[in-house]
């Protein structure tokens, strides 16, 4: 699962570089959600096959809080990128004469730069409340990884303030994140059901399937993980839902933009094709 979930988002990144006629916004954030989604399978799953390799199941505290860090803030930016391209769906649709004008080069970049900033502040700071906490000696994280919630249940004092934390950074970041990608979408369609033509509606709203179909995908998984972490006790169900949002999404998605998308199918077909008369 993470040979495909790296070669599949490197091929999504490959053809995009490799076709001028992909050099979009669009295309751009795509790219920028594909090296994301590797580096969220790459800040779990090899230390996990290494503790299989190895018949052991310990992690170092600083691997601990590095694979915390790393998780969390690739995790946030993921989550403003998929915001990103709502928008940019949003201007394409809805705007599509000031979408050159909009969607300028500048401004994508800085919409990358600014969910970094975001990603990187959201997650630093969980970890430096993190590593204020005392820990018993012997600790055990009910996971396959170091996932915030499940290392802050096995401290060893009041975690309140770490708690009301959590919440206030899902509910700004990925509450105010959501609400973005829903008004894009609403707008979306309110354009498109004043168009005339169907044929030309569904053809504006087959640009916006396989983002719907992501975004479905990302917030349905992790839905999913905070009702069953609060509806059972089972460590067992909570690592196999923790396993749902941090490596099913990343290894479909590419699949997801790949098989809905004609371009992406033709700039893919011109790499085999490069690979076969090579060989």
């Amino acid at each position: 699962m993470y040979l495909v979930t790296v070669l599949g988002n490197l091929l999504i990144i490959l053809a995009i570089r490799s076709d001028t006629h992909l050099h979009t916004p669009m295309y751009f954030f795509l790219s920028n959600l594909s090296f994301t989604d590797i580096c969220i399978s790459t800040s779990t799953i090899p230390k996990m096959l290494l503790n299989i390799q190895a018949q052991s199941q310990s992690i170092s505290y600083t691997g601990c809080l590095s694979q915390l860090f790393s998780l969390l803030a690739f995790l946030v930016l993921e989550n403003c990128l998929l915001t990103a391209m709502a928008y940019d769906r949003y201007v394409a649709i809805c705007h599509p004469l000031m979408y050159p004008i909009i969607m300028n080069s500048f401004f994508c970049v800085l919409l990358v730069l600014v969910s970094l900033f975001f990603s990187g502040v959201n997650s630093l700071l969980h970890t430096l409340m993190v590593l204020r906490l005392p820990f018993c000696t012997h600790l055990e994280i009910p996971d396959f990884f170091c996932e915030l919630s499940q290392v802050i249940k096995s401290a060893c004092s009041d975690t309140l303030i770490n708690n009301i934390l959590i919440y206030f950074s899902s509910v700004i970041l990925g509450g105010s994140a959501l609400f973005g990608i829903i008004f894009s979408y609403s707008l979306i369609v309110c354009s498109l059901l004043r168009l005339p033509s169907s044929g030309r509606k569904y053809k504006a709203f087959s640009t916006c399937g396989s983002h719907l179909l992501v975004v479905s995908l990302f917030y349905g998984t992790a839905f999913g993980v905070y009702i069953s972490s609060s509806v059972t006790e089972s460590s067992r169900k909570t690592a196999v839902a923790s396993l749902m949002y941090s490596v099913v999404p990343q290894i479909l998605n590419p699949f997801i933009y790949s098989l809905r998308n004609e371009d992406m199918k033709m700039a893919l077909g011109k790499i085999f094709g490069r690979i076969s008369f090579l060989r």
